[in-house]
C-alpha cells in the first residue's frame, strides 16, 4: 500500500498539465465522440505527454494543438478549443470537420497558427478572425467556404500568409489588401468563383507570391510587375485578363511565372529573360512575335508558349 500511495504522489507531483486546461481538452474529447486518435488522452495521466496537443512556456499550460490525417466524421470544431486561452497553435487539417468556423476562436489572443486546410467547413469567411492581432498564418484552403472575402482581414497587423484556394469565395478581390502590413505576403486565392478587376491599389504593396488561378478575374495587372517588386511566385492563369505584355519590367526575384489561358496580347519582353525565372507558362493567350532565345527560356519546352496568336522561334517553329 504504501508503494502504490508513494507512486500516486509521484505522479501526481510531477504532472506538468494545469487542471483547467486537462478540464477543457477531456471536453474537446467529449464533443469529438472520444475518436481513437485521443486514446491517449487518459485523465490520469499528464496532458502535456498527450498525442496532438502541447504544453508550453513557464506555466506548463497547452500552446499547440495539432490534429491532423484523421477521420472525425464530420463533426464540427469542438467550440471549447476557444478555452484553452495560451494556445499559439491551431490545427485541425484534412480531418473532416465540418459546419461553422467557431466564434469561440477569437478567443484566443496568443494564437499565430491558423489551420483548417482540407475540411468540410461552411458558411462565410468570418470577420471576427481580425481580432486576432498576433495571427500571421491563416490557413483555410480547400473547404467549402462561400460568400466574399471581409476587407478587415487586413487589419490583421502581422499576417504573412491567407490561405483561401480551393473554396467557394465570390465576389471581387478587397482593395484593402494593399495595406497588409508586412512586406512578405503570401497570397492564395485560386479556384474560387472571385470575378472582377485585382484593384489596381495592389501595386502599391509587395508580395511575395500571389495565385488567382481558376476564377473569373478581369482587367490590367501589369501594376503588379516591376524591377522594385518582391514577386518570387505568380499564378494567374485560367482568367480572363487582358492587358500588353511587351513593355513590362519584372524583379530579379522572379521566378514563377503562370498566365496561361488568358486574354493577354503583344510579345514576350527580353526582360523577363534576364531574370532568374525557372517556370513559365503564357501558353493559350494572343501572344505574337519571337521567342528571346536568352537565359532560361532556353530550358522551356513548346507547352509554355503553344496556342499563340503568332508567336515564333524555339521552341516553336522559327520566325517567317
Amino acid at each position: 500500500m504504501l508503494f502504490f500511495l508513494f507512486v500516486s504522489l509521484s505522479v501526481s507531483v510531477s504532472e506538468k498539465c494545469h487542471p483547467d486546461d486537462k478540464k477543457v481538452l477531456l471536453q474537446i474529447k467529449k464533443e469529438l465522440h472520444n475518436p481513437s486518435d485521443l486514446a491517449s488522452w487518459n485523465p490520469k495521466t499528464d496532458c502535456c505527454q498527450w498525442t496532438v496537443v502541447g504544453c508550453g512556456g513557464k506555466a506548463n499550460r497547452i500552446t499547440v494543438f495539432h490534429f491532423s490525417e484523421a477521420n472525425l466524421k464530420r463533426r464540427p470544431i469542438p467550440a471549447a478549443v476557444g478555452d484553452l486561452p495560451y494556445l499559439q497553435s491551431l490545427t485541425f487539417r484534412n480531418t473532416n470537420v465540418t459546419g461553422l468556423i467557431p466564434t469561440t476562436i477569437s478567443n484566443l489572443s496568443d494564437l499565430f497558427f491558423l489551420n483548417l486546410e482540407y475540411n468540410l467547413l461552411t458558411g462565410p469567411l468570418p470577420a471576427f478572425l481580425t481580432k486576432l492581432k498576433k495571427l500571421q498564418f491563416l490557413l483555410l484552403s480547400y473547404n467549402r467556404l462561400t460568400g466574399s472575402i471581409p476587407p478587415s482581414l487586413s487589419q490583421l497587423p502581422k499576417l504573412k500568409s491567407l490561405l483561401l484556394d480551393g473554396n467557394r469565395l465570390t465576389g471581387a478581390i478587397p482593395e484593402t489588401f494593399a495595406d497588409f502590413r508586412n512586406h512578405q505576403i503570401y497570397l492564395f486565392l485560386s479556384y474560387n468563383q472571385l470575378s472582377g478587376p485585382i484593384p489596381s491599389k495592389l501595386g502599391n504593396a509587395n508580395f511575395s507570391e500571389i495565385h488567382v488561378s481558376g476564377n473569373n478575374l478581369e482587367g490590367d495587372i501589369s501594376f503588379l510587375f516591376g524591377k522594385s517588386k518582391r514577386l518570387a511566385v505568380g499564378d494567374f492563369s485560367r482568367n480572363h485578363f487582358h492587358f500588353d505584355l511587351s513593355n513590362l519590367h519584372f524583379s530579379d526575384s522572379l521566378t514563377n511565372l503562370d498566365l496561361s489561358q488568358n486574354k493577354i496580347y503583344g510579345s514576350i519582353p527580353k526582360d523577363l529573360s534576364s531574370t532568374g525565372i525557372i517556370m513559365l507558362n503564357v501558353s493559350y493567350n494572343s501572344l505574337c512575335g519571337p521567342i528571346p532565345e536568352l537565359g532560361t527560356f532556353q530550358t522551356f519546352d513548346y507547352t509554355s508558349f503553344i496556342h499563340n496568336k503568332c508567336l515564333c522561334g524555339k521552341p516553336l517553329p522559327a520566325c517567317k
